[in-house]
C-alpha cells in the first residue's frame, strides 16, 4: 500500500464546553506529520471528545486547531475527508454478526462508492475489483492481520474475535482508505501487557509508513507525543468548598507533554465517565460522521446512522466555573456538549 502523508495536527486553546461545564478545555499541541500522538487520562476527562474534536467530528466551542492545514472548526468536513476512525464506541463499532471478510468487502465498496471519482467509476469492474483487492491486501499487512489463520479464516465473525484481534481489524477498515490522519479509541482497552505492547508496535508501524496516529489510552507508550487530560477539579471544589475566595471550581485542563514526563494518570482524583458520543452540525457538523466520506467511521455491516451511547455516570455535586459562573459537573460536560452541538 502507498505511504500517505500524514497530517500535521496543531491546537491552541482548543476546548468544548457545554450547558453544565467544559468536556475539555485549552489545548496545546504541536504534532508533525507520521507522529505517534497519545491523549492519556482518566476515563471522563474528555479524552474522546478531544480525539473526535481534530477528526472533525464535534465541533470545538474555543480556540481553534489545524490539521493537514485545514482549520478546524470551519473546514471539518475537509478534515473528516482526510481522517479515518479505528474503533470508537458507539461511531464506528464492528458488527458482531458480521464476519472478517464481510467488514472487508463492505468498506472496500463503501470507499469505491464515495471516494472515488467518476471516471473511477466507469473503470471495468475487473479494474476496480483489482483495486479494492490491493487496498485491503495493503491494510491487512499494515497491521499484521492474517485472515487465514483464524479460526474459520475469512468467515470467523466478529463476536469470535480476541479484543487485539478486533482492535487490528478495526485499524485495517480505517485504513482501507488511506487516510493522512488515523484515530483511535481506548487503544490499551482490556489488553494484557504483553497485547498491549503488540498494539503499540502496530500503531507505532503505522506512523512510521506515513499516517499520523492519533489514540486515546489510559498509559501512553514512551515514545509518543502526550497530551495529558485530567478533571482539574480540587476535592474541596467537588465538594462545593472554597478556599478564601478562591473559584469554587476549575474546568478539565489539558497540557501536552513529553512522554517521559507523563506519568498514566491525572492528578486530580478521576470523576465517573461521561457519555463520550460524537455529534457535529451541517458542513460544520451536526451528526456524528456515517461514513459518506471516506474513512469516517460508520457502523460496518449495517449502513446505519451510528447512534450514541453512554457510560455509566455517576453524580457529584456541582461545580461552578471560576470563569463563567455557570455550574459545571466535569462528568456529564461531554454528555452535555453532544447535546448542545446535536441540537437541531
Amino acid at each position: 500500500m502507498d505511504s500517505p502523508h500524514g497530517a500535521a495536527v496543531r491546537a491552541e486553546g482548543f476546548g468544548l464546553e457545554g450547558p453544565r461545564g467544559w468536556a475539555f478545555r485549552t489545548v496545546d499541541v504541536e504534532a508533525g506529520p507520521g507522529s505517534l500522538v497519545a491523549i492519556e487520562g482518566p476515563s471522563g476527562s474528555g479524552r474522546t471528545c478531544l480525539l473526535l474534536a481534530l477528526t472533525g467530528r464535534m465541533k470545538p466551542t474555543e480556540g481553534h486547531a489545524e490539521v493537514g492545514g485545514l482549520r478546524l472548526p470551519r473546514k471539518m468536513a475537509a478534515v473528516r475527508r482526510i481522517s479515518a476512525l479505528g474503533p470508537v464506541p458507539g461511531v464506528s463499532d464492528l458488527d458482531p454478526a458480521l464476519t472478517v471478510a464481510e467488514h472487508l468487502r463492505e468498506r472496500a465498496l463503501m470507499q469505491r462508492r464515495f471516494d472515488g471519482s467518476l471516471r473511477a467509476l466507469l473503470r471495468p469492474p475487473g479494474e476496480r475489483a483489482a483495486e479494492a483487492r490491493a487496498r485491503i491486501e495493503g491494510a491487512l499487512a499494515s497491521v499484521g492481520l492474517d485472515v487465514d489463520a483464524l479460526p474459520k479464516g475469512g468467515r470467523t465473525a466478529v463476536r469470535d474475535l480476541e479484543r487485539l484481534e478486533a482492535l487490528r481489524l478495526s485499524v485495517a477498515l480505517a485504513l482501507i482508505g488511506r487516510p493522512r490522519l488515523l484515530a483511535v479509541d481506548d487503544a490499551d482497552l482490556k489488553l494484557s501487557e504483553a497485547d498491549r505492547a503488540q498494539a503499540w508496535g502496530l500503531l507505532r508501524g503505522i506512523a512510521a509508513e506515513g499516517t499520523t496516529v492519533l489514540m486515546v489510552c489510559s498509559e501512553a507508550p514512551e515514545d509518543a507525543l502526550v497530551v495529558r487530560t485530567s478533571t482539574g477539579a480540587s476535592p474541596s471544589a467537588a465538594a462545593g468548598k472554597t478556599d478564601d475566595g478562591a473559584a469554587e471550581g476549575t474546568a478539565p485542563g489539558i497540557e501536552a507533554v513529553p512522554a517521559a514526563e507523563a506519568t498514566g494518570a491525572a492528578e486530580a482524583e478521576p470523576v465517573a465517565p461521561p457519555a463520550e458520543a460524537a455529534a457535529d452540525d451541517p458542513d460544520a457538523g451536526t451528526t456524528p460522521d456515517t461514513g459518506t466520506e471516506p474513512g469516517a467511521g460508520t457502523t460496518p455491516g449495517t449502513g446505519a446512522e451510528p447512534g450514541t451511547t453512554a457510560e455509566a455516570a455517576g453524580t457529584r455535586a456541582p461545580v461552578r466555573d471560576g470563569r463563567t459562573g455557570k455550574t459545571n459537573e466535569t462528568e456529564e460536560g461531554a454528555a452535555d456538549a453532544l447535546a448542545e452541538t446535536g441540537r437541531a
